[in-house]
């Protein structure tokens, strides 16, 4: 099983610890990764709040690249994986729009037939992996670990995705056959704010308290999250939430990436698990060196 890999900037930044604990699954289960190559950036929702044919040609060239490997692409980042979708719906429903990205192509000699098809990495490990076939290499049981899955906004977009928008069940089902005790959350795919945490501080903050306070209420110990945003979000910005709200949310934030990790006996420093700002300490001391 082999895909083009498309990490985004934020893999290859801030969230370099979803790119090693992504990698590090991906090895363990025999999936093969070849990164795009010459990748750029898809301008993710930024681009298509200012100019629509740049927010569609900045996926169209990397998906022209992934076509060139002659691979479909699986992408990690929930706002990378919308962008890339969007130029396959748009080459599928808009003739005219498609005209003019193929035009921008063409002027950097690369072309696009529309073909690749895009896939989050969470439905390429469930769907086309397989649950059973992940549950069947699981050396370590994640009982006592009481989590929600948080899918974010943009995962179940754009429509005709692999899940249900409303009600998602995919990780959730996942976490489920790794042991986590999974809790009933109904803010799964609430937005986080996303950027508006650079531009319109306090409606962010807010959007995140609210996701925190609901994901404590359940009884749940972290979150499990599938998007680099959505962690920093509600990870970098924890903190400065308790002194606003006056609350004292301790609330681990974690990629779904690096419970999977632990389950197939991979180190939690080979997760990046110790890069996250509040530390699920009790999971790192309980899980380091079952292999």
């Amino acid at each position: 099983m082999k895909y083009s890999y498309y990490p985004g900037c934020s893999l290859h930044a801030s969230a370099s610890d979803y790119d090693e604990s992504v990698k590090e699954v991906c090895k363990v289960l025999g999936i093969e990764l070849e990164e795009v190559e010459d990748w750029n950036c898809c301008g993710a929702t930024a681009a298509s709040s200012t100019d629509r044919l740049v927010s569609l040609s900045l996926p169209a060239r990397n998906l022209a690249r992934s076509e060139e490997q002659g691979l479909d692409m699986t992408v990690p980042c929930n706002s990378c994986y919308v962008a890339h979708k969007n130029v396959n719906q748009t080459y599928d429903k808009k003739p005219d729009l498609r005209g003019k990205v193929d035009e921008v192509l063409e002027a950097a000699d690369l072309s696009y037939s529309g073909e690749v098809k895009v896939k989050h990495l969470l439905d390429v490990l469930v769907n086309d992996y397989g649950l059973d076939q992940i549950i069947c290499q699981v050396l370590e049981e994640l009982e006592g670990v009481k989590a929600v899955p948080y899918y974010g906004c943009q995962i179940v977009r754009p429509d005709h995705s692999f899940d249900d928008p409303e009600m998602p069940t995919t990780l959730d089902e996942l976490l489920e056959g790794l042991g986590v005790e999974v809790k009933d959350f109904n803010m799964k795919t609430k937005c986080c704010g996303g950027a508006l945490m650079t531009t319109k501080k306090e409606m962010a903050l807010e959007l995140n308290y609210f996701l925190l306070k609901a994901a404590v209420d359940t009884g749940a110990e972290m979150m499990v999250v599938t998007c680099p945003l959505c962690q920093m979000n509600l990870d970098a910005f924890q903190d400065e939430i308790n002194q606003k709200y006056g609350t004292n949310f301790e609330m681990p934030i974690v990629y779904f990436t690096q419970l999977l990790g632990l389950a197939l006996g991979i180190e939690p420093d080979d997760l990046g698990l110790e890069k996250c700002i509040v530390q699920p300490t009790e999971l790192i001391q309980k899980y380091a060196g079952v292999r």
